[in-house]
């Protein structure tokens, strides 16, 4: 579970590097579509070992592995499960249908866009991402590729960042923020492009931009027509284009304060992160998105090799965790918020997507190996 930890918290707390080496690319971890999604739910006393999980993660809420309240699902070509155990920060039971907000889940969608640009031949990966977007941050001509997978040299937020972004939610929780204004808050020096990883959601904001720019939508419009309708997601919203539908949690953010605008955790903390965090959603929904991503079933099969492919454990938009989970080699997200932590894995080989969605910001989520190893007796 070593590699999830270390991206889960590098993706929420300003970055870091991998290590300088160059290992030999890994190949592609899809090979196959997946079936259609079933719609058949896993029977109750078989379910139980799933929930169990939850029973113990809401079990030890003041625990880095535990949390008030957790939601999860699994989707296969057999069966389907989704559970829900504990409440939110007021108090209000989840159910496997809450949205909560899922953080830099959120990057597959945009990652997952681009490919579908560069299929229709609107988007090359191998030019500078400044073809499509003037901005300071992409002056060292880094491509569209590089940014997918973040070897760009653009850093992520540095905390003084952070700072000012705090400050600005605070100001106005209710605000609208466009995509070019939350690039302004990204200070640190550029580095040199196809620089070693470094964890960067600045580098999502201006995919959010090149998507905007080349579609000539709003970001949220073209995830919804291109990736979200396609896929059967009912119940995720692409904030701020879109408002989280009910049922769905109240946050108790100290940026927002008191404000309960609709969204999570309000519209000023949605709107700026939106290219990289905005994505609030149920676990069901989560869960299906990763089957039929990664399953081959909305993009074609060699736009998900060219996602999954990497020199070390992110490829476009996708964190590889190969040795993580008992059942195989596993792709997919992690995200972590002030309110909430998330994480989606699938692991091809099984044909299985699993969503994990826990009512508590930056914990460890520990609780995904556990759900993963409770099902390998269900799959076999």
């Amino acid at each position: 579970m070593a590699a999830l930890l270390v991206l889960a918290l590098v993706g929420c707390s300003g970055g870091g590097e991998a290590d300088s080496g160059r290992p030999t690319p890994r190949a592609s971890l899809t090979g196959v579509t997946f079936p259609e999604p079933a719609n058949a739910p896993l029977e109750p006393a078989k379910a139980k070992a799933l929930q169990d999980v939850l029973a113990k993660i809401v079990a030890m809420p003041d625990d880095p592995a535990g949390s008030r309240g957790a939601t999860a699902a699994v989707v296969t070509d057999r069966w389907t499960w989704s559970g829900a155990a504990g409440t939110d920060v007021r108090g209000t039971a989840l159910t496997p249908a809450t949205s909560m907000a899922v953080a830099s889940i959120t990057k597959t969608f945009v990652a997952a866009e681009v490919m579908l640009l560069a299929k229709a031949s609107k988007v090359e990966l191998d030019v500078p991402i400044s073809t499509y977007v003037k901005h300071r941050l992409t002056a060292n001509k880094a491509t569209v590729r590089q940014h997918l997978s973040m070897t760009s040299g653009v850093q992520d937020f540095m905390n003084d960042d952070y700072a000012q972004l705090d400050k600005a939610i605070a100001a106005a929780p209710s605000k609208h923020w466009t995509l070019e204004q939350a690039a302004a808050f990204a200070t640190a020096p550029v580095g040199p492009p196809n620089s070693s990883f470094s964890y960067s959601s600045p580098s999502y904001v201006l995919l959010g931009l090149l998507i905007e720019k080349v579609t000539g939508q709003p970001l949220a419009t073209a995830l919804r027509r291109d990736l979200a309708t396609p896929a059967g997601l009912k119940h995720a919203a692409f904030q701020d284009g879109e408002k989280p539908q009910p049922p769905a949690v109240v946050d108790d953010d100290d940026d927002c304060g008191k404000v309960n605008d609709g969204y999570l955790p309000c519209r000023a903390f949605a709107s700026l992160s939106a290219a990289y965090a905005g994505l609030a959603a149920d676990a069901p929904t989560v869960a299906r998105w990763g089957y039929q991503l990664y399953g081959g079933r909305v993009l074609t099969g060699d736009l998900v090799s060219e996602m999954t492919k990497s020199e070390g454990e992110y490829g476009l938009g996708t964190m590889l965790f190969p040795d993580e989970f008992s059942l195989g080699t596993a792709i997919g997200h992690t995200g972590q918020m002030p309110d909430h932590s998330s994480a989606l894995v699938v692991i091809p080989e099984k044909k299985v997507a699993v969503a994990l969605i826990l009512a508590d910001g930056f914990r460890h989520l520990d609780a995904m190996t556990e759900l993963v190893a409770a099902l390998q007796p269900l799959l076999s």
